[in-house]
């Protein structure tokens, strides 16, 4: 009986391959400093490892890192990605929020970085705030400063986001000092990508209904691949992230004037 491709691919790793293989899975996304340290292995070494790993389908780079395969055409679970990449998250959350003046409009989307956005306004004074998510109004909410304002529209289940018909028919009356969104991925070819579309409708309704955008958005979303186009990176007026934008990433932002803010997660 010949094996499986899958079976092969196990037998051909050695321990500590399929330890590191582990430690992705369970993490999501790992930097290759992070692995080295962990295995007790030099950095060429974790890179010769992801390489073959790579190779064989198993697992993805990115720009200092490593993360599990990703669909073009499914996000993570929600649950996943509240856990995945929570200190880089909040690190870009408390920059955003060190630059949003007291006094402005914001609108926030749909997305686990947004909520974490939500977090570090708790302390600031008069802000309205527009959201289609419904964890960031709950969030918010307990900000007695703040006035929170909902879309109408259909509830998903799974993360709470609002979409549909009515949620774009209610955003369209407003025009805010500045929209703070997520994505699932930015292209090599710029452009801001995500999975469902009904949420990318309201995200470039979010866009076009802004002064400013500031995306929030990790490492691991360059060169993320998804299937349905939100925009293009020079329709932003910042980015936060938490390490620099590699190439060709980094000339992009350049050429089209997107200022781009590195939070630093250790503080």
């Amino acid at each position: 009986m010949n094996e499986s491709t899958p079976a092969r691919r196990r037998r051909a790793l050695n321990p500590r391959q399929s330890d590191l293989l582990a430690a992705v899975r369970q993490a999501g996304t790992l930097r290759i400093e992070d692995l080295a340290q962990r295995f007790g292995v030099t950095l060429q070494t974790v890179r010769r490892d992801v390489r073959q790993l790579e190779q064989m389908g198993l697992l993805a780079r990115y720009h200092g890192g490593v993360r599990t395969p990703v669909s073009t055409v499914e996000n993570l679970a929600y649950t996943q990605r509240q856990t995945l990449n929570a200190q880089a998250k909040a690190a870009i959350a408390q920059a955003v929020a060190r630059d949003v003046p007291a006094g402005c409009s914001l609108i926030l989307n749909i997305g686990t970085t947004t909520e974490a956005v939500a977090r570090a306004l708790l302390q600031h004074r008069s802000l309205r705030v527009i959201t289609n998510n419904l964890n960031v109004a709950a969030i918010l909410s307990d900000n007695p400063d703040c006035e929170v304002i909902i879309t109408g529209g259909v509830v998903r289940p799974r993360d709470r986001g609002i979409v549909g018909e009515a949620s774009l028919d209610f955003l369209r009356q407003f025009r805010v000092d500045i929209a703070l969104i997520g994505i699932s991925g930015i292209e090599t070819d710029g452009t801001l990508r995500d999975y469902d579309v009904r949420e990318v409708r309201a995200a470039r309704t979010i866009i076009e209904h802004a002064r400013q955008v500031w995306l929030c958005a990790d490492a691991s979303k360059f060169g993320r691949p998804a299937m349905v186009e939100v925009g293009h990176i020079a329709e932003l007026t910042r980015v936060y992230t938490d390490r620099a934008p590699p190439a060709p990433f980094d000339a992009m932002l350049r050429d089209a004037d997107v200022a781009c803010v590195v939070a630093n997660p250790a503080g």
